[in-house]
């Protein structure tokens, strides 16, 4: 049947509570005014970049996992803390002895926010979706190999594939293969539904999202009764929102200068913890004259890696020559490969036929590291002969002409997806890359699981897109976290970008 709204409607479970909560003011949070007690149920968690919207299953946004990862949506699988994969709304799957049907037991007793029953129809709708011609998953590739999805019973998906894939439980890991459900995909960009223990209360534009606990959840009630996610871009502005006890904790904080002073002050927790972020110069592989591979090398050797941590992160970072996390034991150490040399690179411009310099656009989304980074890069690149005219842009507009439309020469971005570099093999990519020699490496991945021979195909694809000088590696971004000391079980690192709260609580 159809409901008011022209949509299926759902049979609600029983007993579900959609009465909305109000949340507390943010002066009445405020660290030195309230007392211990007014904040053992809630929380005000700051993070730089607000999402354009809130679907993760249609945008690259890693800001939208950064709010409803693992709090409003969850998918079969889910990525526990320490990086591995675990069941989530799968309590187990069998696959097939060629590797070409996995087939899911789903978790009984599981409601959407709206009250409506998880099913394998969801799971079926979500993947068919993900995967479909018109999708606009950013990360449609993780489904490429998906060739039918069966509903087989409520609680049962098969999922056949045309091709053995052997990260394709991780792939069911990222945010963009959550499940969501038919009926409220009209409205997922401002109010999304999914089976997460809190839902979505409010989204203040330009200041805040409000969650709240779910109290019909499947799994254990987390601690927190509310929690408000705030946007907070200018590094000055989150160090005074830290220091006035305006926010809670700070995840991913912009101010590294300042982590000495929140060190030493006892009201104040600092969590350094590591991220799957690669932070890299990307170049326009399909643009002159970066379509020059020996220009590229040039633009690699202009750079001075420690530099730029030692300026822009205030020595928080760790130097990578290749797209690969360094704390992931098939890390190969590439840095040398574009050592910083000057002299070399200069002379790599001469061969290329550009001995008279250039100018380039260098185009900066918001963040930090970008924007303080971004400076430093371009002296260097003058260094060189290389004049790297700087654009700021805000994230929606990086997003839109950036990474959408490929109109840049330079940039600087932070790509935090784990295990992400299967995005140089991606056909229209932002920054271009095209290796029928990469491209074969990557099928030989998708089709092989034993474990060592992965091992040694990510190491052959880290050095093939090095030896390319496809980007200009830079640094894998640290994830500095301020928070009140009584505050525990926040992540301490990110194998996805997000910051889950079911397991966080105050102590006394």
């Amino acid at each position: 049947m159809l409901c008011a709204t022209g949509r299926r409607a759902r049979r609600p479970s029983q007993g579900v509570a959609m009465t909305p909560r109000i949340l507390a003011p943010l002066a009445a949070l405020a660290f030195a005014a309230a007392p211990a007690l007014a904040q053992e149920n809630d929380l005000t968690l700051a993070i730089q970049l607000e999402p354009p919207h809130l679907d993760p299953t249609s945008a690259a946004a890693g800001a939208i996992d950064s709010v409803l990862y693992a709090n409003v949506f969850e998918g079969l699988t889910r990525f526990a803390a320490d990086g591995s994969v675990e069941p989530a709304l799968a309590t187990e799957w069998e696959i097939s002895e060629d590797g070409l049907t996995y087939t899911f037991t789903l978790r009984s007793g599981v409601t959407f926010h709206d009250g409506t029953d998880f099913t394998a129809e969801d799971v079926k709708f979500t993947l068919d979706r993900a995967r479909a011609e018109d999708s606009t998953n950013a990360q449609k590739v993780l489904f490429e190999a998906i060739e039918e999805v069966n509903a087989v019973d409520p609680q049962t998906v098969e999922v056949r594939l045309s091709r053995p894939e052997g990260a394709f439980l991780s792939n069911l890991a990222w945010g963009d293969a959550v499940i969501v459900a038919e009926e409220s995909i009209a409205d997922i960009k401002q109010t999304p539904i999914g089976t997460g223990p809190f839902r979505f209360e409010q989204w203040v534009q330009g200041d805040r999202i409000e969650l709240a606990r779910f109290e019909e959840y499947w799994g254990e009630a987390p601690a927190l009764e509310a929690a408000t996610f705030r946007f907070i871009a200018d590094p000055t502005a989150a160090f005074a929102a830290v220091m006035a006890g305006d926010v809670d904790a700070f995840a991913g904080f912009p101010a590294p200068e300042n982590l000495p002073q929140f060190e030493s002050d006892p009201r104040f927790t600092v969590i350094t913890g590591s991220t799957e972020g690669e932070t890299i110069l990307a170049m326009n592989n399909a643009r002159e004259p970066f379509d020059d591979p020996v220009v590229r090398e040039a633009v690699a050797h202009a750079i001075d890696r420690q530099a730029i941590i030692d300026g822009a992160m205030y020595g928080i970072g760790t130097p990578i020559g290749t797209h690969f996390a360094p704390h992931n034991p098939d890390y190969v150490d590439l840095t040398e490969l574009s050592a910083h040399d000057p002299e070399k690179a200069r002379k790599l411009l001469q061969e290329a036929g550009l001995e008279e310099g250039l100018t380039v656009s260098l185009k900066l989304p918001p963040p930090s590291y970008a924007r303080r980074g971004g400076e430093i890069v371009a002296a260097q690149l003058r260094e060189v002969g290389i004049t790297a005219e700087i654009q700021t842009l805000e994230w929606a507009q990086w997003l839109e002409e950036v990474f959408g439309n490929h109109d840049f020469d330079l940039t600087i971005v932070s790509h935090t997806e784990p295990m992400d570099i299967n995005i140089y093999a991606r056909d229209d990519y932002y920054f271009g890359y095209d290796s029928p020699a990469f491209d074969e490496i990557m099928t030989e991945l998708d089709a092989t699981a034993e474990p060592v021979a992965r091992s040694e195909l990510l190491k052959a694809a880290q050095e093939k897109i090095a030896e390319d000088y496809v980007n200009g590696y830079l640094f894998q971004l640290a994830l500095p976290t301020v928070a009140d000391a009584r505050l525990e079980g926040l992540w301490e690192n990110q194998p996805t970008q997000a910051n889950p709260l079911a397991g966080v609580h105050w102590t006394e």
